[in-house]
């Protein structure tokens, strides 16, 4: 029996190489809608999702998120993609979105307990439809780990996240300019059954 979900799931792979082309609105709508129709703590339905097409803002962001890790400092025990963060920026070649059109911004509540689950769900959600739709896609962190950070906090802020909100990721979107690898065979994600 052919599943075409679980046929996107296993599939799916994350797009760090882009084309420079914004895919259309209607495509953005149908990502959109499928984050917003993750589920939710109590139905909460408390993400909020900022998104972003315009080059002027992007290279913004890039700038100021590139700027604000090559002021830090990493050893061995940072997190590597962080530290690999730092090391890009201090060089200069950082770009957090690899130059993805499109930037979705996706925050919830500050104090809810249920913010990074039901925003890990709509960004999960927002991917398996991107893939669906021809576009790739890519969870990106770098602004959850700077959203105390006040440069960055600042832009936040102009583009309409409100001050009780917490970034809990991002998803640079786009079209692929690479083919998509095969799936990788899952060694690790250890399952129990109990029976």
């Amino acid at each position: 029996m052919t599943n075409i979900i679980l046929e996107t799931i296993v599939n799916r792979r994350s797009t760090r190489k882009f084309t420079e082309a914004t895919p259309e609105k209607e495509a953005l709508e149908l990502v959109v809608k499928a984050g917003r129709y993750a589920p939710s703590g109590g139905n909460s339905q408390s993400c909020h999702f900022v998104v972003i097409t315009n080059r002027e803002v992007l290279d913004s962001l890039k700038a100021a998120v590139k700027h604000e890790f090559s002021l830090m400092t990493s050893d061995e025990n940072t997190y590597k993609s962080i530290a690999n963060s730092i090391r890009l920026s201090k060089k200069g070649t950082y770009d957090f979105i690899y130059n993805a059109p499109v930037l979705i911004i996706v925050t919830n509540k500050k104090g809810y307990g249920n913010a990074m689950a039901d925003s890990s769900c709509a960004l999960m959600n927002m991917m398996l439809a991107a893939d669906s739709i021809g576009l790739g896609s890519c969870w990106i962190n770098q602004l959850h780990w700077l959203d105390d950070n006040s440069a960055v906090r600042e832009l936040l802020l102009k583009l309409g996240i409100d001050d009780d909100e917490t970034v809990c990721g991002s998803l640079a979107l786009g079209y692929p300019s690479v083919d998509k690898a095969a799936p990788l065979e899952r060694t690790g994600n250890q399952v129990d059954y109990i029976e």
